[in-house]
């Protein structure tokens, strides 16, 4: 097929929601990252968007909300919780899983009686969402496997040819995908991590908050994953990637020795190194360095580990490391 790319203009904007209401797919810009839409109540159009990205079908969509009416329309039950975490960080980049109605189709939460409920803080999102007059079931807008697109052209790079169209704008301002709390146990879980952090939450509910015990997973995991990126290879460039982690200072030098010896048995080596550089600011180039890598043809990558002292540094080490495939050389070990 060919894919139309479109303005945030009004006229373009009415068209893309036409496309969302028959069923069609269009790549739209949020805070985080490109998200890949369709119509998150019609079972063909989320079987569109796996279908286009290759992704399995028991990895569960993340479902676009504009105002918290269409939240209550599609969850069987909203804790206080969600309430009080929605007016903190709604719209923003956190997603909520909560008991979903039958409505909700399946093929949209892949199979799970839950459904991942987001309100994104864009207006170009936020506009597509109100003018289809449905919520939106939107993963990335990429190749699933791939690095998470942060400009319209890395979406148009990967899926071209196989979705409607493509709303084109600005960068994504976050550069990471949204955080995802599970809110249907006792305890409130992060499943992904992400620019909102466990304390970051704590302060709004006045609970404890901890990590899915499946994030220091190294191994591929086995049934139904309850998030996206719980479960398969995610982030991953086309080159190998290995992670150097170690004091700063003897890992650069470790990372130099291993691009010298490399290149002297005739490979294309790329280096990610971020000394100095705030997290909030590699967050938001980080997928977009592992594509430019990509387009320059390396062999290999070697990236320097980040801090994880803050929320922001553990989101990016954990998707560094599922880019690596976990493949980690400590430093001074």
């Amino acid at each position: 097929m060919d894919t139309r790319l479109l303005t945030a203009e009004p006229d373009d904007m009415r068209l893309a929601a036409d496309i969302i209401g028959a069923g069609g797919l269009v790549a739209f810009p949020t805070e985080t990252v490109y998200g890949l839409g369709g119509d998150a109540m019609n079972p063909m159009a989320a079987s569109l968007i796996y279908e286009a990205k290759g992704r399995p079908a028991d990895n569960p969509l993340i479902v676009h909300i504009a105002d918290l009416q269409q939240a209550s329309e599609l969850a069987e039950s909203l804790p206080l919780s969600f309430y009080a975490l929605a007016e903190r960080f709604w719209p923003g980049p956190l997603t909520m899983v909560v008991p979903k109605k039958p409505c909700v189709p399946d093929a949209t939460t892949g199979g799970l009686p839950t459904v991942a409920l987001r309100m994104p803080d864009h207006p170009t999102a936020l506009e597509l969402i109100r003018l289809a007059a449905t919520p939106i079931a939107a993963p990335s807008a990429n190749i699933s496997g791939r690095p998470s697109p942060t400009r319209w052209e890395h979406v148009r790079d990967d899926l071209a040819g196989r979705i409607d169209a493509i709303i084109a704008s600005g960068p994504s301002a976050g550069g990471i995908e949204s955080t995802v709390l599970d809110l249907t146990g006792p305890d409130p879980v992060i499943l992904r991590p992400g620019l909102i952090g466990p304390q970051d939450i704590e302060r709004v509910l006045d609970r404890p908050v901890r990590y899915d015990p499946a994030l220091a997973d190294t191994e591929e995991r086995h049934g139904a994953p309850k998030a996206p990126g719980m479960k398969y290879r995610h982030y991953a460039p086309s080159a190998d990637m290995i992670v150097f982690r170690g004091e700063p200072e003897a890992t650069v030098q470790a990372i130099e020795q291993r691009r010298e010896r490399e290149q002297k048995a005739g490979r294309k080596v790329g280096v990610l190194v971020y000394s100095g550089t705030e997290n909030r600011l590699i967050a938001r180039e980080f997928f977009s360095g592992l594509r430019e890598m990509d387009e320059t043809g390396v062999d290999l990558i070697l990236a320097a580990a980040v801090s994880e002292e803050d929320p922001i540094g553990f989101s990016i080490m954990n998707r560094m490391l599922k880019a690596a495939g976990y493949r980690i050389e400590e430093v001074g070990v």
